[in-house]
């Protein structure tokens, strides 16, 4: 994972990277949260939500939400907050 401004580049499974604006960080019961916004020319590309957590290191990694009702709790929190910004 590398950072530039609000840009982040993962690296999936098949080691390809893909590059993403980070959009938000939020913070849901005391769990972080990315919001991120794959760049591209496709306007169809819905935002994606990955859990902030750390590793054996110590370093911040980026996570899939494996539980659907955290999943939930974490898209709903951001979709209110986006409305209060509207």
């Amino acid at each position: 994972m590398t950072e530039d401004n609000n840009v982040i580049t993962l690296t999936d499974e098949e080691g390809q990277e893909h590059d993403f604006t980070v959009i938000d960080v939020i913070e849901v019961k005391d769990s972080e949260y990315a919001i991120l916004l794959p760049m591209g020319d496709d306007e169809d590309e819905e935002a994606i939500i990955l859990k902030i957590t750390k590793d054996e290191n110590g370093e911040e990694i980026l996570v899939d939400i494996e539980d659907d009702e955290e999943w939930e709790e974490v898209a709903d929190t951001w979709a209110s907050m986006v409305e209060e910004d509207e």
